[in-house]
């Protein structure tokens, strides 16, 4: 049996599978970045909750994170963008991952240039999702 949080990031981890980019879950950078992109889930902090009594109800406004990466000689930002536009479409075909989810509200990414000795640079950035949900208990 799941928790809430393990079954949204779950369902949030193959809404991304649906991506061309090769999409990891709580993974280490690989070596080699594939050319479509690299997506990698993590899953973050449910923070605090509110809490409402009658009936016990915990809301939580959970902040997973999306590492995005791509590694191009050339078009890297071009590829970065689509790859982005790319997310934020496949979150907005859904934005309660089906039922799951009260709402799924991503932020903008903060976007960074890595240089590589030897190899093209990486264009990277994470953006943060907050996964709105309500759970019967902490541990639900």
């Amino acid at each position: 049996m799941s928790t809430t949080r393990e079954t949204i990031l779950a369902a949030l981890h193959a809404r991304l599978q649906l991506i061309a980019a090769l999409t990891l879950r709580d993974e280490v950078l690989p070596e080699r970045i594939p050319a479509a992109g690299l997506i990698i889930l993590r899953d973050g902090q449910p923070g605090e909750p509110e809490v409402t009594l009658s009936p016990l109800r915990y809301h939580y406004q959970h902040r997973a994170e999306i590492e995005v990466v791509v590694q191009a000689g050339t078009g890297r930002t071009s590829t970065f963008d689509d790859l982005i536009a790319s997310i934020g479409a496949a979150l907005e075909a859904d934005r309660t991952l089906s039922g799951l989810c009260d709402w799924v509200e991503p932020e903008a990414p903060a976007s960074v240039d890595l240089p590589i000795e030897g190899a093209a640079a990486l264009k990277a950035a994470i953006i943060t999702i907050v996964l709105h949900y309500t759970t019967t208990g902490p541990l639900a």
